[in-house]
């Protein structure tokens, strides 16, 4: 079942980097009590992800805590190693969570995998965006098409806010 609004997150653990390596931080650790934006991306270091989706919310970083975000991040089914190369890549680090859901357990959890096997890329996330508010979603945006970045954009979530 897909999440919704209104719908608590379920519970998962993610790896992100962190100075001594990576850690494990949890879905209560990121969301309870504060205003997340999350968005996610069918793989790091992919086309429109790098060049497109996550490109806006890095520009938006600022009008996002403006408007009381307390963390924007992003989840992708890669593992800590390469969302830290990422992250790296993109000068974004400073201003993004990069969330790794390696085995794709959040996502599952979620209902937000895309089978893109027909392209090599196996199991992944749907392209989405989402405000998370306590832990419960208050606006999800799912992207018809992986290769698109347009529903769940930084500038179509800001507007929601």
């Amino acid at each position: 079942m897909t999440l919704s609004i209104g719908d608590r997150l379920p519970e998962a653990n993610f790896r992100t980097p962190g100075e001594d390596g990576p850690k494990v931080v949890t879905t209560n650790d990121i969301f309870a009590g504060k205003t997340v934006v999350l968005f996610a991306v069918p793989g790091a270091f992919t086309p429109t992800c790098t060049m497109n989706h996550l490109p806006g919310f890095l520009e938006q970083a600022d009008a996002f805590k403006a408007k009381g975000v307390d963390t924007i991040a992003v989840v992708s089914v890669n593992d800590v190693f390469v969302m830290k190369a990422w992250a790296k890549a993109t000068e974004a680090g400073d201003h993004i969570l990069f969330l790794a859901d390696g085995s794709a357990d959040f996502t599952r959890a979620a209902g937000l995998e895309a089978d893109l096997s027909g392209g090599g890329l196996g199991l992944r996330s749907k392209r989405y965006s989402m405000i998370v508010r306590d832990g419960v979603v208050a606006a999800l945006n799912i992207e018809a098409s992986p290769g698109q970045a347009e529903t769940s954009s930084a500038s179509a979530l800001l507007a929601q806010l």
